[in-house]
């Protein structure tokens, strides 16, 4: 679909995005409102997580924002209703806080989509839902690229909790019929990114880290491969899969770019135009979670939308860095 399909599709219909005031959430919750959408963004703007009223200050007087949160299980089947489109991008979302606080985790990433599906079955059996999943579903990894199919046994309690969401999806799609789907997200980065630790983003982090002019440890040998994702090719995913996707599955994204840790925190380095880098041994708690190399196989979500990722590291890395440093107050 080009620009004009998407706004045929969203021009004039009610759109919910939980975890709006977020960095994925508000991009999408500002293209949408380019495309005609009427938008709804729930957040319950909890600390340490990445809700930041600024992040929708040019589009603030164009949505409707409500403060709330989706484990409020009246309030989400109020909102529910009538709506054509939800993006559930509301979560806990650090790995290793998870480990910290597991039950906070199962609360929201488990309990939260299992409200959200039961509001939708009750008050908009109509209504498509987009799950905001992530790679961390598929464990310790066996071949690159990795393909939809590759097995999945996360390593961390935050990777079960989103794959028990995607099976809550999948649940709801096969009895009920709810029109919902998940899209297994990478290692995402651009502007609009907490930036004032390093659990969520660590790109961001490593930019932030580079424009203080400080060192930025390298765990290991540098050379595992992740695959960092662009914003604007995440939101313009989330819209294609939404409409075209089927109900009950999940889908990959990636960049198509294998790129080293070594290479990336190079680029950041370049892109800021200072900075340093240094190796150093991995941290017990990371390396007990390090899944080794990684690649997403896009052919799924290709065929059933014709997406593709079109922002290089590059170009993606100066964009970012041009955006904190004129915003970075409202970030650091």
């Amino acid at each position: 679909m080009n620009q004009n399909d998407l706004q045929e599709k969203f021009n004039g219909r009610s759109v919910l995005v939980t975890g709006g005031l977020g960095f994925i959430g508000s991009s999408l919750s500002k293209k949408l409102v380019e495309l005609g959408a009427k938008v709804t963004i729930l957040d319950a703007l909890l600390e340490p997580y990445g809700g930041n009223k600024f992040n929708i200050a040019d589009i603030e007087d164009k949505v409707e924002l409500v403060n709330g949160n989706i484990l409020d299980e009246e309030l989400i089947s109020k909102l529910v209703t009538g709506t054509d489109y939800i993006f559930h991008l509301a979560g806990q979302v650090g790995y290793l806080d998870a480990k910290r606080k597991p039950f906070v985790d199962l609360e929201f990433n488990g309990r939260g989509n299992l409200i959200m599906l039961e509001a939708i079955k009750e008050n908009a059996p109509d209504a498509r839902i987009l799950f905001s999943s992530s790679r961390l579903i598929y464990g310790k990894i066996k071949k690159i690229p990795v393909k939809e199919s590759h097995q999945t046994e996360p390593l961390s309690l935050y990777g079960i909790h989103k794959l028990l969401g995607e099976k809550y999806y999948a649940y709801y799609a096969h009895n009920f019929g709810v029109h919902g789907m998940s899209m297994r997200i990478p290692n995402p980065y651009g502007p609009k990114q907490q930036m004032k630790h390093s659990k969520y983003s660590i790109v961001g982090w490593f930019i932030r880290q580079a424009m203080e002019g400080k060192t930025i440890d390298i765990f290991g040998d540098g050379k595992q491969v992740r695959d960092y994702i662009y914003i604007d090719d995440i939101v313009d995913a989330m819209l294609h899969l939404i409409v075209n996707g089927d109900d009950g599955e999940a889908y990959n994204i990636g960049s198509g770019s294998k790129v080293t840790f070594t290479d990336m925190v190079d680029e950041v380095i370049k892109a800021v135009g200072q900075g340093d880098k240094r190796y150093v041994d991995w941290p017990e708690d990371y390396e007990k979670n390090e899944t080794g190399n990684y690649l997403a196989d896009t052919k799924k979500i290709d065929k059933a939308t014709n997406w593709k990722p079109q922002v290089s590291l590059e170009d993606g890395l100066k964009k970012t860095v041009e955006f904190y440093t004129k915003n970075k107050e409202f970030y650091w």
